[in-house]
């Protein structure tokens, strides 16, 4: 039926006189009985703007499917102009006047660019992590978007896999928690203000298990594995109020999980209760072909919406096939209904229906991107988020009071990779301050010595001769070496985990060359990497990860002990490739080494490399040094309904004020399924002035102790816990409680 465009400006007006405190489902409930089923189904087709390429290009004319009504979001859509003219057409030129919803990968950072996720998670600092996904939020929508395809909360160990640069580590806790500071920053705490987007937890599920850490590839695990390991981030962003999931492009146990009902519908709906829309990733349901699991693309729109996935994220099935698989009764279309429902009711919580140009303000745009206080909190994140591997004879900070310093390597004035992979709109020529520009306004120019040496993967040595030149006039080295921004992230998965390109010769050249001098080697990176010869050839070594639009003066702020250090590492760094995966809270083996037998032959260890990894999760050393001291337990027994505390004093025993972050773990010793050697439970993350000591609580129930048993089901079993309140995973118990009946 064709209604009149005053009929539908009445429509509009109609479903807008809500209050905001009415139920959005009658408002969803009166729109959708005018509604025809191709209408429907148009609200779940996604496709892509021209102002960004985040996928492989599926042509669309997006204006005539706009008006046409097939069309209810985008990606890659942005500016207030762009926008604009979309929604004009989506609201002033269609039978009904639904607003579209625009979506953008804001992942961390949109014109402001923070460190990337792995490095913010090295802060573990909550407040600074909510404040950058906050900050991302308000230049975002002040360029028309709604929706970002973040936070990434997949768990990953293996640092093959280039899409551990998204995330936050390995540990499910703190994983979890980082998730909900996330969520809580995107969307803030009502969605009807203009300044806030909708999240998007991703990828459900299991992504980050890919097989070999090869991205997009098959994830065979244990429901166990799966429940206590990979899905509690995901259920921890529904705590925190997500308002949208995406489904992964791998396939789970031979199911692709944008086909997989068990965890879309069985696990996601029914379980978890989850009300909220799910978005494919891109053509994620196209892809259920090669896998092998759709046999046409007819097949594959059948399978993606039976097993819930409400928006096609630029495949075309759902647009060319819903309506005939209806038709032919393959597609109930009350499914249809669900997800048009929740498509709708989404851009009710924005505040769409309301005003569809809310988001559309020229002068919030103008003024809203870059503000000084945005690049002010990215230059203390990126200094909270970097984490001092190695600091031999006390090599960093240096001295401002320095001859003569030299900054080696293709990273020192390097603008472009700094801002790391997906970095949305930040500006990679302009707006990024280098590690250069960084000591240029820290240093006296006549201090500073600069070579680039070489380039991050060309297999040339010709700068070798200028380089090591340079550092011999130098009384101290800085190295700045690393990836390119695009060795990490989607589809840049490595088998070779070591420095790039020439940068590890040029680095023992320089060595050879200046045997008794301090050595600094700054990492950019987008993963842990193999520094297993570096460890011995450098004097300190500061990983930096890729910091953002502030990173270089973050950087300086570091170097010269502006900024005392304070990250710790939530990844394990191996040794070599070959210890992959590695990660601190593994299970033992029958013959683990050496607590049982040390003397025994025929045990669980490489001929060839300790199992011990070069740097521990939660390592990160400080310019001062802290000691932790008497431990006590409020009681040695803990039941089913109270719960004990656990407290540690701390003191900075060193010459610096400083933060640390202090982790408490406990190991379930005897399980009905074997328990990890350590789980994390808790930490805190504490500012102490020198000689200054604080009583450090955590408070342990019960609850901290459940886990998926055999039969799935999520409980605590009774009996002895170790205990420990340390500063990383490289430690051991000393301390036990029990749980009793």
């Amino acid at each position: 039926m064709k209604i009149p465009s005053n009929i539908r400006f009445l429509v509009i007006a109609f479903v807008s006189s809500f209050s905001f405190s009415q139920n959005y489902e009658a408002k969803v409930d009166s729109l959708m009985s005018l509604m025809t089923l191709q209408e429907k189904i148009g609200q779940t087709v996604m496709y892509g703007g021209s102002w960004d390429q985040t996928g492989p290009i599926v042509g669309s004319n997006n204006g005539k499917l706009i008006r046409e009504g097939n069309m209810g979001t985008m990606l890659n859509a942005f500016t207030v102009k762009g926008t604009r003219d979309l929604q004009k057409i989506a609201v002033e030129e269609t039978r009904l006047g639904i607003p579209l919803l625009f979506g953008y990968d804001v992942i961390h950072g949109h014109r402001t660019i923070f460190p990337i996720n792995l490095g913010m998670s090295a802060s573990w600092d909550l407040k600074m992590i909510e404040e950058s996904s906050r900050i991302a939020a308000e230049e975002a929508s002040a360029e028309g978007l709604h929706w970002t395809f973040a936070p990434m909360v997949d768990i990953s160990r293996d640092p093959r896999w280039g899409r551990i640069s998204e995330g936050a580590g390995e540990d499910v806790y703190l994983g979890s928690e980082i998730a909900k500071a996330y969520v809580k920053g995107f969307q803030g705490d009502d969605l009807s203000k203009p300044n806030t987007i909708l999240a998007c937890a991703k990828h459900f599920v299991a992504y980050g298990a890919a097989q070999a850490g090869r991205d997009y590839h098959t994830v065979n695990m244990s429901e166990g594995e799966l429940r206590n390991v990979y899905l509690p981030p995901f259920k921890a962003t529904i705590d925190a109020g997500v308002e949208t999931f995406m489904s992964a492009f791998n396939e789970l146990n031979g199911i692709p999980t944008s086909g997989n009902k068990f965890t879309l519908r069985d696990i996601l709906r029914d379980e978890w209760g989850f009300k909220g829309l799910v978005v494919s990733d891109y053509t994620s349901i196209n892809e259920m072909i090669p896998h092998g699991f759709a046999k046409d693309s007819i097949d594959a729109a059948r399978i993606g919406m039976n097993a819930g996935v409400d928006i096609d994220m630029m495949g075309h099935v759902y647009r060319k096939h819903l309506k005939q698989l209806v038709k032919d009764g393959k597609v109930n279309e009350a499914i249809i209904d669900e997800a048009c429902k929740r498509i709708l009711l989404a851009k009710y919580k924005l505040g769409l229906f309301d005003d569809p140009y809310r988001y559309i303000d020229e002068n919030r745009e103008a003024t809203t991107k870059y503000k000084p206080e945005f690049l002010a909190k990215a230059r203390e994140i990126a200094s909270a988020s970097s984490v001092l591997l190695q600091n031999k004879n006390e090599a960093l900070p240096l001295s401002k009071d320095s001859k003569s310093i030299a900054f080696i390597g293709p990273l020192v004035k390097d603008e472009y990779d700094i801002l790391g992979n997906w970095a949305a709109k930040g500006d990679r020529n302009g707006k990024a301050i280098s590690v250069f520009e960084g000591v240029s306004e820290y240093l006296k120019s006549d201090q500073i010595l600069y070579s680039k040496g070489c380039e991050i993967l060309k297999d040339d040595d010709s700068g070798f001769d200028e380089a090591i030149s340079i550092s011999k006039k130098a009384d101290e080295i800085v190295l700045v070496m690393g990836e390119g921004h695009h060795m990490s992230g989607e589809a840049a998965s490595r088998t070779n985990l070591k420095i790039p390109g020439v940068q590890p010769k040029l680095i023992k050249k320089i060595r050879e060359a200046n045997p008794d001098k301090k050595i600094v080697l700054v990492l950019m990176n987008g993963r842990p990497l193999n520094l297993s010869d570096e460890v011995d050839l450098v004097d300190a070594i500061l990983e930096v990860w890729f910091p953002g639009t502030m990173g270089g003066a973050a950087i300086t702020d570091l170097l010269f002990g502006i900024v005392n250090p304070s990250g710790k590492l939530t990844v394990t760094f191996p040794r070599n490739v070959g210890q992959v995966p590695i990660y601190y809270n593994m299970k033992n083996t029958g013959r683990p080494i050496p607590e049982y037998n040390p003397n025994e032959d025929y045990k669980s260890n490489y001929i060839d490399s300790p199992n011990s990894p070069l740097f521990d999760f939660g390592h990160g050393l400080s310019y001062t040094s802290f000691e932790y001291s008497d431990l006590k337990l409020s009681s040695n027994t803990l039941n089913f309904s109270n719960e004990i505390s656990a407290s540690v004093t701390v003191t900075n025993t060193g010459k610096m004020d400083g933060h640390e972050i202090v982790q408490l773990y406990v190991h379930d010793k005897v399980g009905s399924v074997t328990r990890p050697v350590k789980e994390l439970k808790g930490f805190q993350k504490i500012f102490l002035e020198k000689g200054e000591s604080k009583t450090v609580t955590f408070t342990i129930s019960a609850e901290d102790l459940k886990f998926h048993n055999s039969k799935m089901d999520y409980n605590v079993e009774p009996g002895e816990f170790e205990i420990a309140i340390a500063s990383s995973s490289n430690f051991k118990f000393k301390h036990n409680f029990t749980l009793i009946d």
